[in-house]
C-alpha cells in the first residue's frame, strides 16, 4: 500500500499533532541525537520512535551522517568518519528504523546552475534553476576526478551493504539535484549504483521533480518502470515542475497540479510496478500567508497532502 510521509525536523508535540491531523502516515528526516563521536544514540532513537507511534504514525527515513570531503578525498580522519556512519547504521537497525539515506560530498555541481525565484498562479513563489544564469561557466570535473570519487562511493558501499543486510535497513540514494551533466548521481551514473551493488538493501529515494528537471514526464515514467520492476524504489519524492534542462535549459518547481507532469500517471506507474513505500511531497512552494518553518511552508504542505490523498483515493477506484 502506498503511504504518505511528511518532513519532521520539528520534534514538538504540536508538530506531531499537526501531521497526525492531516493524515500523514509516516515521519521523514527526524534529527536523531548523537554521542560524542557523532553516532546516533540508541535510547534516543527508540524514545523518538515511541513518540511518533503514540500519534498514530510510523518512522520512515533517517539521513545517515554524511560522507564529507574528508572521506571523499581520502584525507586524514576519513576512516574515523566512515566508522561513525557504519555505527549509526547499526543503531538504525537495532532501533527498527527501515530506511537510511546515504549522503556524499560532490554529488551536485551547483555552480553550473543559477537559482532564481519563480512566480506562478496568483503569485505563489517557488524555486527555479537556469543553466543560462550560472555565473560560473566552469565545466564538470575531469573524468579521472569523477572516477576517483565514484571509487570512494564504492568503498563506502562495500562496508555499508553488509551492515544494512545484517541489520534490516535499506539504503537509499537521492539523485543529484540539480541534474547537471556528469553529476555523480545523475542519469546513467544514478543507475550505476544498483549495477555495482545488486543487493535488496540498495535502492533509491526517487525524486520525480529532480528527474523531471532532467527530462520531463517521459523520463520519469521510464525510470519508475525500470527501477520499480527491479524493486529498487524505496521512497518517492512526489513533486511537480515546469520545463527541464533538456527542453529549456531551465526548470521551475510548482504546486502538484500546476506543473507539466500528470501526477496521476505517475501513481498509475507506481502501482503497476508494485511500489509500496511512501510518497513525500518534499519541496513546498510558498503560498500567501506562509512563513518559513523548519519543516517548510506549512500551508503549501497541507495543500500537497490533501492533493496526494485525493489522488490515492482516485487510484483506488481505477
Amino acid at each position: 500500500m502506498i503511504r504518505l510521509a511528511g518532513w519532521c525536523h520539528d520534534l514538538t508535540d504540536g508538530n506531531f499533532k499537526r501531521l497526525s491531523q492531516l493524515g500523514v502516515d509516516c515521519c521523514d528526516g527526524m534529527p536523531l541525537p548523537t554521542d560524542d563521536r557523532g553516532v546516533f544514540d540508541l535510547d534516543e532513537a527508540l524514545k523518538l520512535k515511541r513518540r511518533i507511534h503514540s500519534w498514530g504514525m510510523q518512522v520512515n527515513r533517517i539521513s545517515l551522517p554524511p560522507f564529507s570531503k574528508v572521506f571523499m578525498d581520502g584525507e586524514d580522519g576519513a576512516d574515523d568518519e566512515a566508522e561513525v556512519v557504519f555505527d549509526s547504521l547499526r543503531v538504525l537497525g537495532e532501533a527498527g528504523y527501515p530506511l537510511g539515506r546515504v549522503h556524499f560530498e560532490y554529488t551536485t555541481y551547483g555552480w553550473m546552475t543559477g537559482d532564481y525565484t519563480a512566480s506562478h498562479r496568483g503569485g505563489y513563489q517557488a524555486r527555479g534553476g537556469s543553466l543560462a544564469l550560472a555565473e560560473d561557466k566552469s565545466p564538470p570535473p575531469p573524468a579521472e576526478v569523477q572516477e576517483q570519487r565514484w571509487q570512494r562511493v564504492c568503498a563506502a558501499y562495500e562496508r555499508l551493504v553488509p551492515i544494512a543486510e545484517e541489520n534490516g535497513v535499506r539504503l537509499m540514494m537521492h539523485p543529484s539535484d540539480p541534474p547537471n551533466a556528469d553529476a555523480l548521481f545523475g542519469g546513467l551514473n544514478f543507475h550505476r549504483l544498483i549495477d555495482a551493488f545488486p543487493s535488496p538493501s540498495v535502492g533509491y529515494l526517487y525524486c520525480c521533480g529532480t528527474r523531471a528537471q532532467a527530462g520531463g514526464l517521459p523520463l520519469v515514467l521510464d525510470e519508475l518502470h525500470n527501477y520499480g520492476r527491479k524493486g529498487k524504489l524505496f521512497e518517492v519524492h512526489f513533486r511537480n515542475v515546469r520545463a527541464s534542462f533538456a527542453t529549456a535549459g531551465a526548470f521551475e518547481e510548482t504546486l502538484l497540479d500546476d506543473g507539466d507532469m500528470n501526477m496521476f500517471k505517475i501513481l498509475l506507474e507506481l502501482r503497476r510496478v508494485g511500489f509500496d513505500g511512501c510518497l513525500n511531497p518534499d519541496h513546498y512552494p510558498m503560498l500567501e500567508g506562509d512563513v518559513k518553518q523548519v519543516d517548510g511552508n506549512r500551508q503549501s504542505f497541507a495543500y500537497s497532502v490533501g492533493y496526494i490523498k485525493a489522488l490515492l483515493a482516485a487510484l483506488a477506484c481505477v
